[in-house]
């Protein structure tokens, strides 16, 4: 099975820290954010791993290189200056992705979700185009994005929770997306809810969205770290 993490948005809420180094490449206890991802898809069992770019891509490539260090095989994604949106961007990325479903996490989130658990979501999917993890609302989005309920994830219900940036995906879910047009993943998600084909879970551990200087470096204190200015 094969994982993406995107990392291709400008990160405007984190400037002026972004100017100058992509958003995951930003120091979290010590490291990169995205190694974090790294290292646990590679203590999971993944092997590839393609992650897309725009906003000083070439830094991302020349950081992490190939993955070998950590025991993966990296497959970079280059996109446009302005980066291709969500969907977009992981429907440009489908040849590198393949035919099987594939898991996909925000680059810029801090979570302890157990990506070893998406091979048997992928297993499962027979019908379903989407598997999404949920958590609960975090202070700064109170009212969610999708409702839960029997393992069946709707546009609206009684109590919506936040979308955690990880999901697997048939790769068929993507297949009416023109290559290389920006295309927002939202309104293909609530298309797909509308005829029961999303799965999903609530995650209740760590997680954390990684959106501001005042919550990166909340993070860093709790790790015990201070970037060096």
């Amino acid at each position: 099975m094969k994982a993406m993490i995107l990392a291709a948005g400008r990160g405007e809420r984190m400037r002026p820290l972004t100017d100058d180094c992509p958003k995951p490449l930003l120091a979290v206890g010590g490291k990169p954010l995205i190694v974090w991802h790294l290292e646990r898809l590679a203590t999971a069992g993944f092997r590839e791993v393609v992650i897309n770019h725009a906003h000083l891509g070439s830094l991302l490539e020349e950081t992490l290189g190939n993955g070998s260090r950590w025991g993966l095989n990296i497959d970079w994604s280059p996109e446009p200056p302005g980066a291709l949106e969500t969907a977009g961007g992981i429907a440009n990325a489908l040849p590198l992705l393949g035919i099987e479903p594939f898991l996909v996490i925000n680059g810029d989130i801090f979570c302890d979700w157990n990506f070893a658990r998406a091979a048997n979501i992928a297993k499962q999917m027979t019908t379903d185009l989407a598997y999404l993890v949920l958590v609960p609302n975090p202070p700064q989005h109170p009212t969610g994005d999708f409702a839960l309920g029997a393992g069946r994830v709707a546009a609206e219900g009684h109590e919506c929770l936040t979308f955690a940036g990880i999901s697997v995906y048939q790769p068929r879910f993507f297949a009416g997306l023109t290559p290389g047009q920006p295309a927002k993943l939202a309104p293909l998600l609530r298309a797909a809810m509308a005829t029961n084909q999303v799965g999903g879970e609530l995650h209740a551990g760590r997680w954390e969205d990684i959106g501001t200087p005042q919550r990166l470096a909340a993070l860093n204190r709790e790790l015990h770290y201070e970037p060096a200015v």
